[in-house]
């Protein structure tokens, strides 16, 4: 909104400036527009680099603290004898923490949403995942419910809307998740509705409703050509239910909190011929 301003007021000023040098109302209108296109477009490029260094900031962070996360899960793998429910915890608090930091630091955002008008909707997605992420749930509802927020479908990202499908399920409102569905899977071709169709049979099988769930994966399948829902048809159509399963959509369907992922096992150790121990 302040480009827009600015720009507006300085062209309005390089055309009064015509005007009174008597170079002609062509000249001044050309002017006018010239300066305008000029200086919102370098506005425009000056906001956007300041944006692009923020979100690599925020993307330094998460690297740097997914791969020291990533030392320890390793760690424990080679270590005989850990206790893997007590270092799943210790997973969880390290990734919990370095979500709050991004969290927080999502507030270096805040200036630009004067400049771009699209900024409070991006701020607002980071957020959602973030806060989803901390399992502050009470705060992703909030935010799901303003209206407006997500209106502009070309916008959205397919964990978003499966973010607000988890909560509708969770929430007890299966018939809102489907309409959610309904309305966004149209956005996402091909693999990119993946998570979406996942979501939506999971539901439909937890509500015991598995033919619905084997008519959508029906669709799912032959639209994405993911090898998780065709398995999953599979299972449904041959009355197979329990077989089920969304694990292979990996960390974004555990993500959600849908599932519980499965608890990483530590190696076993192995005695060689000289009674030594190895990994």
């Amino acid at each position: 909104m302040i480009a827009l301003l600015i720009s507006l007021l300085i062209s309005a000023g390089c055309s009064f400036a015509c005007v009174t040098n008597n170079l002609g109302k062509g000249a001044a209108i050309s002017c006018g527009i010239t300066v305008f296109i000029v200086t919102i477009v370098l506005i425009g490029f000056l906001i956007r680099k300041r944006t692009e260094k923020i979100n690599k900031e925020l993307q330094e962070i998460m690297l740097a603290g997914q791969k020291r996360i990533s030392h320890k899960v390793n760690q424990f793998q080679n270590k005989p004898g850990g206790n893997p429910t007590m270092m799943q915890r210790q997973i969880e608090k390290d990734q919990m923490e370095l979500v709050k930091s991004a969290l927080d630091f999502t507030v270096k955002l805040e200036p630009i949403k004067k400049w771009n008008l699209l900024m409070g909707r991006q701020i607002a997605t980071m957020r959602l995942q973030f806060l989803y992420q901390l399992k502050e749930f009470e705060q992703v509802d909030e935010i799901l419910a303003k209206k407006g927020l997500f209106s502009g479908p070309m916008l959205m990202e397919p964990l978003a809307v499966g973010m607000k499908m988890a909560r509708q399920y969770k929430n007890k409102d299966i018939a809102a998740a489907a309409k959610t569905f309904k309305r966004r899977i149209k956005w996402f071709r091909g693999d990119r509705g993946t998570l979406l169709y996942g979501i939506m049979s999971w539901i439909y099988v937890k509500n015991s409703e598995a033919d619905k769930a084997c008519e959508l994966l029906l669709k799912g399948k032959e639209s994405t050509g993911n090898m998780v829902l065709a398995r999953n048809w599979e299972a449904l159509a041959n009355d197979k239910v329990k077989s089920f399963s969304n694990s292979g959509l990996g960390e974004e369907w555990y993500g959600l909190y849908l599932e519980n992922p499965p608890t990483p096992k530590a190696k076993r150790v192995r005695g060689n011929a000289k009674g030594g121990r190895r990994f």
